[in-house]
This record gives C-alpha cells, sequence and structure tokens, in this order.
C-alpha cells in the first residue's frame, strides 16, 4: 500500500478514501489505519502525475487508437510494430502491458482453405450403397467410406486420406501428403487392403472432387 519511504503509491486512492470513511473523514484516523504519517497523506493529495505517468498514458492512447484501426485484431506484437513504424520506439512489454491494462487483446482470423471443389468433367460412379450408411456390425470389410481432411503443421498444409469401415466405424486405411492427388488415395486404400486383409470386395462410399490447384 506504501512505499519503503512511506509514501503511498499512485494508484491508491481508494484505500485512501475506504480509511477517511473508517475514519469518519478525521485525517489523523485515517493515518493511522494505514499506518502512515500525516505528511505522506497530504503529498498524496497533492501530488501531480510523475513523467512517466502522463508519458503511459499518452502512449495507451496511441495504442489504443492502433487497435481500433486494427478492427480489434491486432495484438501486442503488432501494435508494437505499428508504432516503431510511425517513429514511436517503446518496449513491446511496455506495450503488452497498456493493451493488457486498456482490456485489449489481438484476435487471430480463422484458417480457412477451400482444398476441393466438384469436378464437372469427372465420371460420375454408381452410388451402390445409395447413401444408405446403415450397416450390421457384422458385416465389416463390406462397404467403406473416406474422406480427405487437411492439418496446418509448421512446414505448411499436410493432407489426410482415411477409409472407415462402416460396420466397424474403424479407420481400417489411411495415407498423408503435402499434395491432394489421386496418388493420395490410392495409398490410403491399399493401406486398408494390406491391414484388413480383407476376402471380400467392399463397395467404398467417396465424393467425386478435385483439388482447384492441381490440373
Amino acid at each position: 500500500m506504501t512505499r519503503f519511504d512511506g509514501h503511498p503509491r499512485s494508484g491508491d486512492a481508494c484505500p485512501w478514501r475506504e480509511a477517511e470513511r473508517a475514519g469518519g473523514g478525521n485525517v489523523q484516523r485515517a493515518c493511522t489505519l494505514l499506518k502512515v504519517s500525516r505528511s505522506a497523506y497530504y503529498a498524496h493529495r497533492t501530488a501531480t502525475p510523475t513523467d512517466h505517468a502522463r508519458q503511459d498514458a499518452d502512449l495507451a492512447a496511441r495504442v489504443v487508437a492502433i487497435h481500433d484501426e486494427s478492427k480489434g485484431t491486432y495484438g501486442a506484437p503488432r501494435v508494437h510494430a505499428e508504432l516503431r513504424a510511425r517513429g514511436h520506439r517503446h518496449s513491446r512489454k511496455r506495450v503488452a502491458r497498456l493493451l493488457r491494462q486498456a482490456g485489449r487483446a489481438g484476435r487471430a482470423p480463422r484458417r480457412w482453405r477451400t482444398t476441393t471443389v466438384p469436378d464437372p468433367a469427372a465420371t460420375v460412379p454408381p452410388d451402390l450403397i445409395r447413401r444408405d450408411f446403415t450397416c450390421a456390425a457384422t458385416d465389416t470389410d463390406t462397404r467403406s467410406c473416406g474422406d480427405i481432411t487437411y492439418i496446418h503443421t509448421w512446414e505448411g498444409w499436410l493432407y489426410l486420406a482415411t477409409v472407415i469401415d462402416i460396420a466397424s466405424r474403424r479407420v481400417v486405411g489411411w495415407a498423408t501428403a503435402d499434395h491432394l492427388r489421386t496418388d493420395l488415395v490410392a495409398q490410403a486404400l491399399d493401406n486398408a487392403v494390406r491391414r484388413r486383409r480383407a476376402l471380400r470386395r467392399p463397395v467404398r462410399a467417396g465424393d467425386r472432387a478435385r483439388d482447384p490447384r492441381q490440373q
């Protein structure tokens, strides 16, 4: 509540007011409750903001303005970079503190990437399943379905193709690659055949799509 020299820290006005109310407006009683001298109390009442406090207030206004200009997306690193670009050099930790005190935070945009689109030139295979994915638990290796998903990694996008047995709901085959070519699906199917050693020819449901970047 007080500094080592007996003077109150800046921003401790609320304890002072509470002590004054508790002491019935008596300054001596308030100082006794706070265990400080009367001179420290009056010094606090007449103190003016320090240069550092004024600089913080000015910088906080700039930080909030840049955050608003970014529509709430900039965090401390990007606000700090923008301040440097405008000729204001301050530490990144100071910018982060002021941004936090202002109740502001950055917001990362949601990653979205279109991976496949229907290929109008693709031959439409017969739908032997007819979109009926119900299957008895004993009918394993007779119907399967699959899809391709993408995973963002530090090295770029990783594509995952899976083959799922409809009866057991298990992933029976999978493959990964850095592309969406036919090889990826073929590897997933080969992996499923090797793992399950199916004796019967399964019926597989999938979609007809292509990567718009792969010609």
